[in-house]
C-alpha cells in the first residue's frame, strides 16, 4: 500500500525526534481557563463534518477533568504542533475540494486551519488525551479574519495549538478574540466564550 504524503513525512518526524528544550517550566501565573457561556451555534463546517464522521461528533467523554500540565506534557504539545504543522502544508478548502468550508482530516498532506485542528486533535487523543481536553475553537485574528486552533485544557489553563506558530501559547497570550468552542461533554455540541463576539463565518443552530 502507498503511503500518503501526510504519513510519509510523519514518520520522518518520529524517526528523527524532535529537538525540543528539557527547561521549559510551566509559568507560576498561567493565564487560567476560558470562561465559557451557555449551548451556542455549531459551524458549518463541522456540522457537514458530523454528517460524514457522526462517531466524531458524539462522543461523551467519562472523566472530565484538565489534563496534569507537566514538562512531559508540554513537550509532547510542542511535538504534536511542530510535526503537524511541518507536515501539512497550507492550501484553501477552495483550492482542495473546489468549495469552501470543509473540515477533513489532512490525510494528503494539505489543508487550512480546521484540517491542522482536526490532526493535532486526532494524534493527542490517540496519545490517551482525553477529548474533554481537546477542543476546537473558533477565533477571530487581529484583522478581523476566522480562523480555528485547538484548546488544551490543563490544570495551569487553556493552551492553544495553532498552524500558524509552532509556539503553544496560553489562550490570551495569542492576541486572537475567542467565539466558541466544543463542549468539554459532549464533542457535537459548541458552547460559547464570554466576551466573544459574534461569529461572521458560516454555522448552523
Amino acid at each position: 500500500m502507498t503511503s500518503s504524503p501526510m504519513a510519509r513525512t510523519l514518520r520522518l518526524w518520529a524517526a528523527a525526534g524532535l529537538a525540543i528544550s528539557a527547561c521549559w517550566a510551566v509559568p507560576a501565573l498561567a493565564g487560567g481557563a476560558m470562561a465559557t457561556g451557555g449551548m451556542t451555534s455549531q459551524p458549518i463546517g463541522h456540522y457537514d463534518f458530523c454528517k460524514t464522521q457522526p462517531g466524531e461528533c458524539s462522543i461523551r467523554p467519562s472523566n472530565l477533568n484538565p489534563a496534569a500540565m507537566t514538562d512531559a506534557f508540554m513537550r509532547k504539545l510542542i511535538n504534536v504542533t511542530s510535526r503537524v504543522n511541518a507536515a501539512v502544508k497550507p492550501m484553501s478548502d477552495y483550492d482542495i475540494y473546489g468549495k469552501d468550508e470543509v473540515w477533513a482530516y489532512p490525510d494528503k498532506g494539505v489543508g487550512d486551519c480546521e484540517d491542522y485542528v482536526l490532526e493535532k486533535r486526532r494524534q493527542l487523543s490517540r496519545s490517551g488525551v482525553s477529548l474533554a481536553d481537546l477542543l476546537i475553537t473558533v477565533v477571530r485574528k487581529p484583522d478581523g479574519e476566522g480562523h480555528a486552533v485547538l484548546t488544551v485544557r490543563t490544570d495551569k489553563g487553556d493552551y492553544v495549538l495553532d498552524n500558524l506558530t509552532d509556539k503553544v501559547k496560553i489562550w490570551d497570550a495569542t492576541g486572537y478574540r475567542f467565539l466558541k468552542r466544543q463542549a468539554i461533554d459532549n464533542s457535537g455540541r459548541w458552547v460559547s466564550i464570554r466576551g466573544g463576539q459574534q461569529v461572521l463565518v458560516g454555522a448552523v443552530q
